[in-house]
């Protein structure tokens, strides 16, 4: 089972909700979900943001969702790190 442990993600948001609130409802997706958002640019009706996920699991399409629900969009998956375990098949 392979597990996602870090991304870093380029997303267009609107000013609002502002950059900590919505960092903070990425962040309550999981108890162990760390959430770090870069505003790298700003224009009259949007930023853009560069947002860096660490956790145990991360449940990507979760994290789109809630993305999507605060009125942004993933521009880009810029980094990802994930892990996995090396299953035995049935002979």
């Amino acid at each position: 089972m392979t597990q996602v442990k870090r991304l870093i993600l380029d997303i267009l948001k609107p000013h609002k909700p502002n950059a900590l609130d919505f960092a903070t409802s990425l962040a309550e997706l999981s108890d162990d979900l760390e959430v770090t958002l870069t505003v790298t640019a700003v224009d009259e009706k949007t930023e853009s943001v560069e947002m860096l996920l660490l956790g145990s699991d991360i449940n990507f399409e979760r994290v789109s969702e809630r993305i999507k629900e605060l009125g942004g969009t993933v521009h880009s998956i810029d980094e990802v790190y994930v892990t996995g375990s090396k299953t035995e098949t049935a002979a």
